[in-house]
């Protein structure tokens, strides 16, 4: 069968590959364009196989908020180039949409999808993280998206109770900057509270304090780690005289999720 070059390049625009490995695909399947481009993604997997141990420290979020649903979708890949592609910011914020509509079970879907990606982009590509949050009647969803050269690297999901969309709002602004670890201190996993107790009292001890003061200069120290890492005891971004506790009054947090790219 003859390959023509309007083949060629129907296939090159539905797959993205060159004009020499499009041609190749072609012969080898008779002139077949479904099947060669099957060939091409079976051969872009055995490449993206070679790429798999890379760096992919990089990638794109995306956060969609869907009536009292939202969702966070991590898309990771090696470089910001990629990253920022169309193609990549695309199907990052397809998937979003899809969890938030379907829930989280939704990424398994877009497997084909991603193994094109690898193929066509030709770097190490994976799916990253993914949250789905939910708020009963008497909550309030919001997010917060950090975009950056077209794409989102800093996303945010908050469900808060008994505060306005204004204030939920905020709250979600606040996280994206503080990057908070933990909701609160009962969150904080107990290794991690007593390893760092250990530490602020060997440096205490180091520096001579005396052994009297020690309990409470310790607690200070690792009042001030909390302070840190759990959301509820930050100081809020814009007025740092008050908790984020505090600013919500008799209002609470029930959950939130964030993706930083890169951290």
């Amino acid at each position: 069968m003859t390959i023509t070059a309007k083949d060629v390049q129907t296939l090159r625009q539905a797959t993205g590959v060159g004009i020499l490995d499009a041609k190749k695909a072609l012969e080898a399947n008779e002139g077949d364009m479904q099947a060669a481009t099957q060939w091409l993604r079976v051969q872009g997997l055995a490449s993206a196989a070679k790429r798999a141990d890379r760096d992919a420290s990089q990638g794109a979020v995306s956060v969609v908020r869907d009536g009292n649903v939202a969702a966070i979708v991590e898309m990771r890949c090696e470089t910001d180039f990629v990253a920022k592609s169309e193609e990549f910011v695309a199907i990052v914020d397809e998937i979003a949409a899809r969890v938030a509509a379907e829930g989280e079970g939704a990424t398994a879907s877009f497997t084909d999808q991603i193994d094109t990606l690898k193929t066509t982009l030709k770097e190490n590509i994976s799916l990253g993280r993914v949250y789905r949050l939910a708020a009963t009647t008497d909550e309030v969803v919001d997010t917060y998206l950090h975009q950056q050269s077209g794409r989102g690297v800093n996303a945010v999901a908050v469900v808060v109770k008994g505060v306005s969309d204004e204030v939920a709002h905020e709250i979600a602004v606040h996280i994206a900057f503080a990057k908070p670890l933990f909701l609160s201190r009962d969150d904080v996993p107990q290794a991690e509270v007593d390893a760092e107790r250990k530490t602020v009292e060997e440096i205490s001890r180091n520096e001579g304090k005396p052994e009297a003061a020690l309990p409470k200069i310790i607690e200070g120290r690792l009042n001030g780690w909390f302070k840190e890492r759990v959301l509820v005891e930050q100081p809020y971004v814009k007025d740092e005289k008050q908790t984020i506790a505090q600013y919500l009054g008799s209002g609470s947090i029930t959950s939130f999720a964030q993706v930083v790219i890169g951290a």
